[in-house]
């Protein structure tokens, strides 16, 4: 595994951290080096007694940036990190940069 977790919650669950080759790979294919990036997990609102927390920020930490979702479940941000991912350029005069790229689509509302 390349890229780095990190979680003041307890952890990532089995399925995401199953599934995490499969990102590390698409990464790499779309020109990201997986070794750059750390995905940090914090509880993102005031955990229920007897039920924990409902919502937790992810912030991924890659080249000197960083951006922050906040997602219900590990799975739910899996999916979204890995559609960002491999989602397509815009059709701009201009090509930007792959970093550049996922900074937009995490600034834009869901």
């Amino acid at each position: 595994m390349a890229i780095i977790l990190q979680s003041t919650v307890g952890g990532f669950s089995w399925e995401f951290r199953r599934r995490l080759p499969a990102l590390e790979q698409v990464m790499i294919e779309h020109g990201l080096d997986p070794y750059e990036f750390v995905i940090a997990k914090d509880c993102a609102t005031l955990p229920v007694p007897f039920l924990g927390p409902f919502f937790y920020d992810y912030t991924v930490f890659f080249g000197g940036e960083h951006f922050t979702v906040t997602q219900p479940n590990d799975m739910v941000f899996f999916d979204y990190f890995y559609r960002r991912i491999i989602a397509e350029e815009d059709e701009a005069p201009q090509r930007r940069g792959v970093i550049q790229r996922i900074l937009d689509w995490m600034s834009q509302p869901i």
